[in-house]
């Protein structure tokens, strides 16, 4: 495929090829970009800036609902593809096309609710009699920049709600899936985007991002990825809004009167989808010691259960890394994880870019599995005493995106949601749910501000307030 500029489909002399992850055949290749089509790109998207202002809300509107209905018709090209260049089981990619045929409604349907209100100067001391209002603007053009796991659906958290706000869009895929993002802009210009509005640009961070973050002409940035890519984009961006959605160790806590019939289900279900490349994927276990072993025995039995293989496989539940890369690094870390004094329940077994879902307990608090973040199939558990120690040891991480709490209790519920330092906490639920409406972030080192498309446009919106002095005298 070509990478999309301005709505022209541009090529270059170099190509990257875009690999399977299941055995790292070629599925296609995609235009090495340059610093120069960077540059290209937000050269249009300054024109495409102004002509989103003048569209009508109804217009907006209109073509965010055109997309959603134009990808639902075509839910098993995009699953497919979505299952071939990333980690995904074809069911497991099926809902991601369906979620993002939902974000691009919900888009739709904020697009009609972006207001502001109105100001009453004569509520100050002074009984001024000025009359105004404020509302919110387009800031202009939105950076986003995507990450491998969601290749569709993250792509439409970020480009719909740019689009709904009135923004023009420069869009950075993950290099390892960019054809589902292509493949979505496609489907954006048969909706009716102007072309200047929406520029996807291909190629690899080492040559691009640089060029990407440091340009003064987007407002706001929108990425997610890793903590240190994170860290650099803040160090780099200059004044500009920047959103961030960063690591995670999420921590679910079962309680002594949990319902281990909906708790073990849900945390394994939380633990291994998308073979835990999920960025709000169930990490470490805090279960309580008096059902620990019936929990774990539980859980350990629903892992075998799983099974791993060809991700285009109806009953195929698992699929692999992402890279081998990352199987290496995942498969170093359990290792590691063991020879620290870490007990294998199940697991540990690796097939080339495949990893076999993994428990651990006993693991040592300094073991990469426990202390930082795995992004892959592999779950740490631990017994504790009291919810207090649960929350404590829940909270000692660098990280703070999603946490849960499995308890029957309310007074429980409502102190395990107080006192847990991340950015949701779920009750008798897994870490990892979320609907696309939902304000979605996280605390300390788990991102910067909110996603979820009401939240996200907000963000990407400036604030203007328009104040008339009026001679109040004249008849």
């Amino acid at each position: 495929m070509k990478m999309l500029i301005g709505g022209e489909w541009v090529d270059r002399d170099e190509k990257i090829p875009v690999l399977d992850p299941q055995d790292d055949s070629v599925i296609d290749t995609v235009p090495a970009g340059t610093p120069d089509d960077v540059k290209r790109a937000f050269d249009i998207a300054e024109r495409g800036a102004e002509i989103m202002r003048n569209l009508a809300t109804y217009d907006r509107y209109e073509i965010l609902l055109k997309a959603a209905h134009l990808l639902e018709e075509r839910l098993e090209e995009f699953s497919r593809l979505i299952a071939r260049e990333g980690v995904k089981t074809i069911r497991e990619a099926r809902k991601e096309a369906a979620r993002a045929v939902n974000t691009l409604t919900y888009a739709a349907e904020e697009a009609k609710r972006i207001q502001g209100e109105i100001v009453h100067f004569d509520a100050d001391f002074r009984r001024d009699r000025r009359v105004g209002y404020w509302l919110r603007e387009p800031v202009g053009i939105v950076l986003a920049i995507t990450p491998y796991n969601d290749p569709l659906n993250m792509v439409a958290h970020k480009v719909s709600p740019a689009i709904a706000a009135d923004n023009a869009v420069v869009l950075k895929p993950a290099t390892v899936t960019p054809l589902s993002a292509l493949k979505f802009g496609e489907l954006l210009l048969e909706a009716g985007l102007p072309p200047e509005a929406l520029s996807i640009v291909t190629g690899r961070a080492s040559q691009i991002a640089d060029a990407l973050v440091t340009d003064p002409r987007p407002r706001v940035i929108t990425f997610t990825g890793g903590t240190e890519a994170g860290e650099d984009i803040i160090r780099k961006a200059g004044l500009k809004k920047v959103m961030m959605e960063l690591g995670s160790s999420s921590a679910v806590i079962v309680m002594d009167d949990a319902d281990l019939d909906r708790a073990v289900p849900l945390s394994v279900d939380g633990a291994f989808w998308a073979a835990g490349q999920n960025c709000i994927g169930v990490q470490r276990l805090f279960v309580h010691r008096k059902v620990y072993d019936t929990f774990m025995e539980r859980f350990v039995e629903h892992t075998r259960r799983i099974k791993v293989g060809n991700k285009l496989d109806e009953s195929t539940d698992m699929g692999p890394m992402i890279t081998k890369a990352e199987a290496d690094r995942v498969e170093a870390w359990i290792k590691e994880a063991v020879d620290l004094g870490g007990k294998l329940l199940v697991g540990g077994r690796r097939e080339g870019n495949f990893i076999w879902p993994t428990v651990l307990e006993k693991v040592p608090k300094n073991a990469r599995v426990v202390c930082q973040e795995v992004f892959g199939p592999v779950v740490v558990a631990e017994p504790v005493d009291t919810l207090e120690e649960a929350v404590a040891k829940a909270n000692d991480t660098e990280y703070g995106l999603h946490a849960a709490i499995f308890t029957q209790d309310l007074d429980r519920a409502f102190k395990a949601a107080r006192d847990l330092k991340f950015g949701g906490v779920m009750i008798n639920d897994s870490t990892d749910f979320r609907v696309d409406y939902m304000p979605f972030g996280g605390y300390k080192k788990s991102g910067l501000w909110r996603e979820g498309l009401r939240f996200a446009m907000e963000v990407m919106t400036e604030i203007k307030l328009v104040a008339f002095n009026v001679n109040w005298q004249k008849g």
